[in-house]
């Protein structure tokens, strides 16, 4: 039976009174055509999903908010949202976006920091030299760009979090970020990606888990795999979140949804039971940790 669960990574949007240009205008997105998730998702529609089954609390990461406003505008919506009472206190964590490079990011910390549920940002540094549509940064070196690490440094002033999205291959910069940076709470997103599916391809990425693995204050979610397995089954995700857990421990994974997003691939209740069904053979205290407990750790909440 499904344990109680918290959600660590979902989206909401708002397309009719909030800016989201990917939204708005489709992209050429890796994932093809994300039509279908071209409108508002709000809290209502992430307690339908879960009307069946214990979802106990949520975790909202930034939605690419309009990245000409002021981000604190969507943390203060999602804030406004959470104190609703017919939001049953969700989003219980928000994590939201600041531009790292920007002189004055630490006044845009201050100001997300005043939030109650703020715990930290996200930043997709995902990059391929050769795949255009690969590249969700600007540039590929902002993990070594010095601008970007006074404002990454800032971070452990504010009690913030980073969640950091990448590809396979960049696991190895990440792992140096963070061992570089132990003061910092880094949350890997997502399973680093692991789009690839050949044996060195594989290879690359588990090296690359191990790798992040070293540092003191690492985390992961377990989520997003049917962006990289569209007709994806429990037997095909299963050793991706198998891996991931054995990597990097059952004190440092948790499960999430990637709802909406990954809406285009599955329903709500048939991917958490996957996680379900993948972790059946695990201790109770286990699948405590994984379903809940990591998460109110790592997301104080």
């Amino acid at each position: 039976m499904l344990p109680p669960f918290i959600d660590t990574h979902h989206h909401l949007w708002d397309l009719e009174n909030n800016s989201y240009p990917w939204l708005m205008e489709p992209i050429d997105h890796f994932v093809g055509d994300y039509s279908a998730i071209r409108k508002s998702w709000l809290i209502g529609d992430l307690h339908e999903g879960a009307k069946n089954i214990p979802l106990v609390k949520s975790v909202h990461v930034q939605a690419e908010w309009d990245h000409n406003a002021d981000p604190v505008g969507e943390t203060a919506w999602l804030q406004s949202v959470a104190d609703d009472p017919g939001s049953k206190g969700m989003p219980n964590a928000i994590i939201a976006y600041a531009n790292l490079t920007d002189p004055n990011v630490e006044d845009t910390l201050s100001r997300h920091a005043q939030h109650a549920n703020w715990r930290g940002i996200r930043d997709m540094l995902n990059w391929s030299d050769d795949k255009p549509n690969f590249r969700f940064a600007e540039t590929g070196d902002l993990m070594t760009n010095p601008q970007w690490l006074s404002g990454f440094k800032l971070l452990e002033k504010f009690n913030g979090s980073f969640e950091v999205q990448i590809w396979p291959w960049q696991l190895q910069e990440a792992a140096k970020l963070a061992n570089d940076n132990p003061q910092v709470q880094i949350v890997l997103g997502h399973c680093a990606l692991p789009i690839g599916r050949s044996p060195g391809e594989l290879r690359e990425w588990r090296k690359g888990l191990e790798a992040l693995g070293t540092a003191p204050k690492i985390s992961a979610k377990i989520s997003a795999l049917g962006m990289l397995d569209q007709q994806w089954t429990t037997e095909s995700i299963a050793p991706f979140v198998l891996d991931t857990i054995d990597i990097l421990g059952v004190d440092r994974c948790m499960f999430a949804s990637n709802f909406p997003v990954d809406s285009l691939f599955s329903n709500y209740e048939t991917l958490w039971n996957a996680y379900d069904e993948i972790t059946s053979d695990f201790t109770d205290s286990e699948r405590a940790k994984l379903f809940q407990t990591n998460a109110e750790k790592y997301y104080r909440i």
